[in-house]
């Protein structure tokens, strides 16, 4: 285990008019982060806090933060069932740590809501609390080799499904696996520059754009 690592280095960099939107989820936890890492990334973000929100994206991303307290919040807000609409829609999405817990199909430590869009089932805080935080080597098909995930009280995979790509482990452990569009990781891609995660996402999210404009032209 290597000590948590936050990488600020980020480059500001602000995307063209044209360039795709990706909703981020705002009401609580690390949207800031995410914000940066895509922008850097060179699409255009939109902070989701009201159902309009979700109207008219390239891709959405849940972030990392505490999953119960997002879902609170996304019933105060009237979010959860317009949420529930674009997760399902064929958009790309991509869910960091409490990202991965409203994805899940089945949660565990205690048992909770969620949006049941990903086979898995995720035990939260799997890995232990923030004693237990920390950067992990991650290695499989979906990452270069030597890369790294930043772990903080991260939820754990202990089942996928069928249908569920696992593109990269920790140890044993599935810890970035893939559904269709739907993309979920147990670490925080957003905290690392440049990190092929990020990458990944990014280039669904445009092919998702080229399609749709094609089609819109046709």
């Amino acid at each position: 285990m290597r000590e948590p690592r936050q990488d600020s280095s980020t480059a500001v960099a602000t995307p063209d008019a044209s360039a795709p939107v990706v909703g981020v989820l705002a009401l609580q936890g690390d949207f800031a982060e995410h914000t940066a890492a895509l922008e850097a990334a060179g699409v255009r973000v939109r902070e989701v806090r009201q159902p309009q929100d979700v109207e008219g994206l390239d891709g959405l991303v849940l972030p990392g933060g505490e999953s119960s307290a997002m879902l609170r919040l996304l019933d105060v807000g009237g979010l959860f069932a317009p949420l529930d609409r674009e997760l399902r829609s064929g958009v790309p999405v991509l869910g960091t740590c409490a990202g991965l817990i409203l994805l899940a199909k089945d949660v565990a430590g205690p048992h909770q809501r969620s949006f049941g869009v990903l086979d898995v089932t995720v035990q939260r805080n799997g890995y232990g609390r923030q004693l237990h935080s920390g950067t992990f080597d991650i290695s499989g098909p979906g990452v270069p080799a030597d890369s790294e995930g930043i772990f903080i009280r991260a939820p754990r995979i202990t089942r996928s499904g069928a249908g569920v790509e696992v593109l990269a482990r920790r140890g044993e452990d599935p810890v970035l696996v893939r559904q269709g569009p739907v993309l979920g990781a147990c670490f925080h891609p957003e905290l690392q520059q440049d990190h092929p995660v990020i990458a990944e996402f990014v280039a669904r999210v445009r092919e998702r754009a080229a399609a749709r404009a094609r089609a819109h032209s046709s």
